[in-house]
């Protein structure tokens, strides 16, 4: 573990006590166009638990992608704070939050964002090199999750001889490689049918239940509703309203 991360080995206050996986607190995003500000965030607040998985709801444009890049610290806010797992992104320099991510977050993309020139194995194998992990424990640990996603026999298949759903789950794969607190997913069903959208939606459910990772997708897949545990309603940049699934449940029975 980087030495940096923790409070007392820096001497920086970036550790916080540890209540909730996430925590965003009036988090702003704003740009410059022309003579116009662009407010793609405008306060936005909420906090997610350990183990819960949360869809963040929108039609596009409303913010949805920047709010999920604010959590993944691939984007830095213009004002507000982000914690992960009690820790202040802001804080830390470019090595940290590499390490942050890499140890901290699995990521799920909508465009797979997988590497032509590997096999679906070596794919999932790179967040496992970057961190350290020995060649041969990583290459065993890559096809076991793989298996898991149903696409062991697909090993050494180069995403080019996948579909678009193989594809995806080869990305969820490769977002477990490191053993994640949180799955961060970002439309990961807006390049697929809808059965194949299904599917992958009862994938990431059933990792969260299994192994209690909390997952956090930005998505307008209304079938996200079904599995999420609360739904974040997102317009122009603000929170519209915050919904427990069991609440919405009640109200269409």
């Amino acid at each position: 573990m980087s030495s940096s991360l923790a409070a007392e080995e820096t001497g920086r206050q970036v550790v916080r006590r540890i209540e909730y996986v996430v925590e965003v607190i009036d988090i702003r995003k704003h740009y410059r166009l022309g003579k116009i500000t662009v407010k793609a965030l405008d306060g936005v607040t909420f906090s997610v638990k350990r183990g819960e998985y949360v869809s963040i709801m929108g039609p596009s444009g409303s913010g949805k992608t920047t709010l999920f890049n604010m959590i993944g610290g691939l984007d830095r806010p213009t004002g507000g704070k982000v914690y992960i797992d009690g820790v202040d992104i802001a804080m830390l320099d470019a090595y940290e939050l590499a390490w942050l991510r890499a140890k901290k977050i699995g990521y799920i993309f909508q465009t797979f964002n997988l590497i032509p020139v590997l096999t679906a194995a070596e794919n999932v194998m790179l967040p496992m090199i970057f961190v350290g992990t020995p060649y041969s424990e990583a290459i065993i640990k890559a096809r076991k999750l793989l298996e898991q996603v149903g696409l062991g026999r697909f090993a050494n298949h180069k995403p080019g001889e996948l579909s678009g759903g193989q594809q995806q789950r080869v990305a969820a794969a490769r977002a477990l490689a490191n053993d994640p607190s949180i799955i961060l997913a970002d439309e990961p069903t807006g390049n697929l049918d809808l059965q194949t959208g299904l599917r992958l939606i009862n994938l990431l459910k059933k990792i969260n239940v299994e192994k209690n990772v909390t997952i956090v997708t930005a998505t307008h897949d209304l079938k996200m509703i079904d599995i999420s545990d609360r739904i974040i309603w997102i317009r122009d940049g603000r929170i519209e309203r915050i919904e427990l699934r069991r609440d919405i449940e009640a109200e269409a029975g």
